[in-house]
């Protein structure tokens, strides 16, 4: 028996493997099963994935819906791995659980998201003899891994599946052990996304059409703005929009996000004579350009952002990409790939119009901007793209691109635009270098 074993955490996720399906993306299989895992901090009072409204919608995709929550409670998606000597006892049995087959001829094929952590991770560990796809559901595709993978895991992966979010800029993703992407049609996915909008509740049909839509991220969750600094960013947004001529702002806040950003909206859409609606229903952004049709799609780095405006051609503008480019920490961080793509093609929220003196990078350049960001973030894991990060620093460091660099990483990896250009002859002085380190030696003596 061939059974496939698709894993998703979003209904995002869930419509790209949709897509990929209608597609004709994978092999013919005797069962496809859907894993589905609630990864929120706390799962018990968010969503799960196979309860949103639309998910009716792909069901039929596959054989059986299963859930990973249930499958290890009491312990949490995000936290549990197997320890290496159980791990076989596990698979035993989930096969046993799932119905996979335990003989030497029952093949299992997992496809995963974000394979660099758990739960996915626990799964790859789990299904040790499994080959394994990987399909991505935004932004982060097109940066390094990363961690450093396990080869044991790494080298099963065959491809890569991604939609054409950024047309023309290929991924970094999984690139250290050869993996080939491989687009999910743009098609196949705009028509799953219009299956799933039919189901949309009552309070998106309500919506007012033509509305600015302004997306809510939480990113005080992820410790990277306070909650007063994200609060200011929504007002920022709404003042942008309002700035802009729309009388009429919806606003899409975060599934987990506190109701205190929505009262702070509202206080200031009264005083700006603008109309608001607040959607509290957890629906998919792209549901609402299905049957909203907005003026403006405003946000601050989501993905999407991109899916507005390169699958639907919605105008778009960002705002705090700036202040996050500062705040992401450490420079590793996985999300400034998507920060960095967002602030270099999607134009300013405060600008004048919608596009006005913006040009955003294209071809060559975005694609050595991000090889030379993905080579700062994991040179480790990609050190064959330090020529390429040398000749892009060399060459493109200019005012507008240094805010995607940190002096500080520049010069731990010796790296052009480390130090001001009248001072670059000190890194390639034998005396500077050699009373550096006489000054290093004395301190680590002193402390010692």
């Amino acid at each position: 028996m061939r059974t496939h074993l698709f894993f998703a955490s979003t209904l995002y996720g869930a419509a790209t493997l949709a897509a990929a399906l209608d597609a004709d993306h994978f092999e013919p299989a005797d069962q496809r099963l859907l894993l589905v895992s609630n990864n929120a901090a706390n799962p018990e009072t968010a969503p799960a994935l196979d309860t949103m409204p639309g998910f009716e919608r792909l069901r039929d995709r596959f054989d059986r819906v299963l859930s990973w929550n249930e499958t290890i409670r009491p312990f949490h998606p995000g936290g549990w791995s197997p320890r290496t000597d159980d791990a076989p006892l596990w698979e035993r049995h989930l096969r046993l659980l799932w119905g996979l087959g335990d003989g030497p001829e029952d093949e299992v094929t997992l496809v995963l998201e974000s394979l660099q952590v758990d739960p996915a991770l626990a799964l790859a560990r789990l299904f040790a003899d499994a080959p394994i796809e990987v399909y991505a559901d935004g932004l982060m595709s097109y940066g390094p891994t990363r961690n450093k993978l396990d080869p044991l895991v790494g080298a099963r992966v065959r491809r890569l599946l991604h939609l054409d979010l950024v047309p023309g800029l290929r991924p970094l993703l999984l690139s250290e052990f050869g993996v080939e992407p491989e687009l999910v049609p743009t098609d196949a996915f705009r028509a799953v996304l219009a299956e799933v909008a039919k189901d949309v509740p009552p309070s998106v049909t309500e919506a007012p059409r033509g509305a600015a839509l302004l997306l809510g991220q939480y990113l005080s969750a992820l410790d990277i703005l306070s909650p007063d600094e994200e609060e200011r960013l929504h007002l920022r947004m709404l003042r942008g929009a309002a700035a802009r001529g729309h009388r009429e702002v919806v606003f899409k806040p975060h599934p987990v996000a506190p109701a205190r950003h929505s009262r702070a909206l509202e206080k200031e859409a009264g005083e700006l004579g603008v109309g608001l609606t607040v959607l509290d229903a957890p629906v998919l952004a792209e549901m609402l350009y299905e049957r909203m049709r907005p003026a403006l799609v405003v946000g601050c780095f989501s993905t999407a952002l991109l899916t507005a405006s390169a699958f639907y051609g919605l105008p778009v503008a960002r705002t705090g990409t700036e202040l996050l480019l500062e705040r992401v920490t450490p420079y590793q961080n996985s999300n400034r790939v998507p920060v960095t793509l967002v602030d270099a093609l999607l134009p300013d929220l405060d600008g004048a119009a919608a596009g006005d003196g913006f040009s955003p990078p294209k071809g060559r350049e975005l694609t050595g901007l991000l090889r030379a960001v993905g080579f700062c973030m994991q040179s480790q894991i990609y050190p064959q793209l330090r020529p390429e990060a040398e000749r892009y620093l060399a060459t493109r460091l200019t005012p507008a691109t240094r805010r995607y660099f940190k002096r500080r990483r520049l010069t731990a990896l010796g790296l052009p635009g480390a130090v001001p250009r009248q001072f670059a002859f000190v890194p390639r002085n034998r005396t500077v270098r050699r009373v550096a380190r006489r000054a290093r030696a004395l301190k680590r003596a002193a402390l010692g």
